[in-house]
């Protein structure tokens, strides 16, 4: 593929609900552009965007992937994105490279969770957005009641480009409202072909031509007066630099339709794209990591790159996708990691069309492509040749709630497993990966049970190891209610040559620190002074189990108040294991309990759901503590709670349950409170069973 310069690139992103049609209508732009020679299908299992193993076997996107294609000699970077929720950092990844957002709704399912926060997304990114609604070869599909329900939802700014021409339930053909003229396809030709707008269809023809005029009137005052004089004196020319200038300053959603395994309307979409949509830098600048703006310099000499996405290909090595910020990339460039200070050499320059790799010399600015083997280089990284560190602003990332604990089916492959979720981790920066110790268990987090299935199965293609995920434990603690006062403590044991002796009288009462608070109140010289470290050492080791179900102790105030020693069998050792006895002895005492971690809960919703999240709060034995305004959401509300830790396993799939996917949450630990009695029986039982 040939050299392009600035003004005649597209970077277009994907967005939409999950199975709406985004890789098949990418698959139409291949084909339609001749980048393909066959029209993949995802039944097939051969489009170029899904192209991993998983992909196909599951049947939709799991990842971002990119397919560059050249129409009129504008070449568009296509971003296909997953739909599903699990794989939002994806889409987030391509907004935020994208110079446009095709947002593709199922005429079928019409506005669905996917398709509002398709919008936000783009919204939040700041890039222009258009519709294409998909599946118009359904006989069951609806465009009006569709373009209405996005209108309701989204606002006016909406206005048709295409729409169908329909015979009662069957489509004949496309009006495309900027010439008027219907477009029919010829399954035996596979062209189109022009026809005449058909009488019965006139009234409808008119009604959505005029608002696609009131549309582009509105985005100047000269067009707007001849649109009171007479719609129809707008040119073709006039309406098409309108559109173009209302798409680039938000005054126009265009709305398209077709359907993309047939390839109807894919030709006026890429038309529209070539003629209407944002070059690179329609935007003028973009924003530094301090939310400065820095200037999209395309002719200056010097180049810098934003890495937003990065594949650990098996095969390959690490891959590093790339924008060209500002100047021109060639291959051989030397550039400076800003964050990190190291330089990396572009030894090799591609695009790629799906798992394609195409070689190209230079990249224009505005223009994407990917390198390999970058050594210290990941994803939100910058990569210059200025004199200056910039940082262009990274992509936000949502936390990973959704945690499970990996277990080998294989004993010995802790190893294997920790170098295997490393290489995933580069990849995928919604995941968390702990190798915990308290709880001897490897957690793997990330943004639900889809997203965590797939990385199993990559451990198991990619890497050949298999592993279970299970339900965490939940890192409960242990401390004492009640005081008990000259618990007694005696080490004594006589062999052959010297014994040992160690004996101490002890107090133990709630302590008011997190750990141990030791004091020493011997009286008369009973234990030297040179075994208190060891009693405080030997009260501490305990501690790391406690006596109710092995949790640690917390929260512990003990006292040495007395005690015994022996000129010769005493040492450091003896009087560790008098400690030890003593709080074995006294801490059962003392009123143990269970403590479980609080965490302080943030729900975000629209307020038809704020009754749901706070009954299934009250169930989880949450404590609502109030509502607020969502300040980032127009409409939305803030459910604040405290929560316990072991009623959140969950808690990612029911919020999408009650909230159809719309809810967000952040959660964060607060504190330990004590466990009620019912429920720490069952932990000490349980505990008491894995022994």
């Amino acid at each position: 593929m040939e050299n392009y310069s600035t003004k005649n690139i597209r970077n277009v992103c994907l967005l939409g609900h999950g199975g709406a049609g985004k890789t098949s209508l990418a698959e139409a732009l291949l084909y339609i552009t001749k980048s393909t020679d066959r029209l993949g299908t995802i039944g097939d299992g051969n489009t170029v965007c899904d192209y991993d193993a998983e992909e196909i076997k599951r049947g939709f996107s799991l990842a971002a992937s990119m397919a560059p294609v050249v129409w009129r000699d504008i070449k568009i970077n296509i971003l296909d994105t997953p739909g599903y929720f699990d794989f939002e950092g994806e889409v987030l990844q391509c907004v935020r490279v994208a110079d446009s957002a095709i947002i593709v709704v199922d005429g079928k399912a019409g506005v669905e969770v996917g398709t509002e926060l398709a919008w936000k997304y783009a919204t939040e990114a700041g890039i222009p957005k258009s519709f294409f609604i998909n599946r118009f070869d359904d006989g069951e599909a609806r465009f009006y009641k569709v373009f209405d329900a996005l209108r309701a939802q989204f606002g006016n700014k909406l206005c048709p480009i295409l729409i169908p021409c329909i015979d009662v339930d069957k489509v004949i053909g496309f009006l495309y409202l900027v010439d008027m003229k219907v477009y029919t396809f010829d399954s035996a030709s596979g062209s189109y072909v022009t026809a005449e707008i058909p009488e019965q269809f006139m009234a409808v023809a008119e009604e959505y031509h005029e608002k696609l005029m009131e549309s582009v009137a509105g985005t100047s005052e000269e067009l707007m007066e001849k649109f009171f004089e007479d719609p129809h004196s707008i040119t073709y020319e006039e309406t098409v630099e309108a559109i173009h200038e209302g798409i680039i300053h938000g005054d126009i959603v265009p709305v398209f339709c077709g359907a993309a395994t047939k390839m109807w309307g894919v030709k006026s979409l890429i038309n529209t794209i070539v003629d209407s949509f944002p070059r690179p830098t329609a935007r003028g600048s973009e924003l530094s990591a301090e939310g400065e703006a820095i200037a999209i310099d395309r002719e200056g000499k010097d180049t810098s790159l934003f890495v937003f996405k990065t594949v650990a290909d098996p095969f390959v090595g690490k891959l590093s996708f790339f924008k060209v910020m500002t100047g021109t990339l060639n291959k051989d460039t030397v550039l400076r990691n800003t964050t990190n200070g190291t330089n990396e050499k572009m030894s090799r320059i591609y695009m790629m069309r799906g798992k394609k790799q195409i070689e190209v010399d230079s990249l224009a600015c505005g223009d994407i492509g990917v390198t390999a083997k970058l050594v210290d280089t990941n994803t939100n990284d910058t990569l210059t040749t200025l004199a200056e560190d910039v940082k262009y602003a990274p992509i936000v990332f949502p936390k990973a709630y959704m945690t499970r604990a990996i277990v080998p089916t294989t004993k010995g492959d802790e190893d294997k497993i920790s170098g295997g979720i490393a290489k995933l981790l580069e990849e995928n920066p919604t995941l968390a990966y702990e190798n915990n110790a308290e709880l001897k268990q490897l957690l793997l987090s990330g943004l639900g049970e889809m997203q965590l299935d797939t990385i199993v199965a990559k451990m198991k293609t990619r890497y050949n190891i298999s592993v279970t995920l299970n339900q965490p434990k939940i890192p409960y603690r242990e401390t004492i209610k009640g005081s008990v006062n000259g618990v007694d403590g005696k080490h004594k044991k006589q062999s052959d040559g010297s014994g040992q002796y160690g004996h101490v009288i002890m107090n133990f009462a709630p302590g008011s620190e997190d750990g141990l608070t030791f004091k020493e109140t011997v009286f008369g010289g009973a234990v030297p002074s040179s075994y208190f470290p060891a009693v405080e050492k030997g009260i501490r080791e305990c501690m790391q189990k406690g006596v109710l179900a092995g949790y640690p102790m917390v929260n512990l105030y003990a006292e040495l108040t007395g005690g015994s020693y022996h000129d010769v069998d005493s040492n450091e050792l003896s009087f560790r294991l008098a400690a030890s006895i003593a709080y074995k002895e006294g801490i059962p005492k003392a009123k143990p309990v269970l403590l479980e971690p609080v965490g302080q809960l943030r729900v975000s919703v629209t307020e038809q759901y704020v009754g749901d999240v706070m009954g299934d709060l009250n169930k989880r034995r949450g404590r609502v503590l109030g509502i607020e305004h969502d300040e980032k959401n127009e409409g939305w509300q803030v459910v604040l709670a405290e929560v316990p830790q072991a009623e959140m396993t969950d808690y990612v799939i029911a919020l999408r349950a009650l909230t159809q996917g719309r809810g967000r949450f952040d959660y964060a630990f607060e504190r330990y409170e004590e466990l009620p009695a019912p429920l720490a029986q069952k932990v000490i039982a349980a505990a008491a069973k894995a022994e």
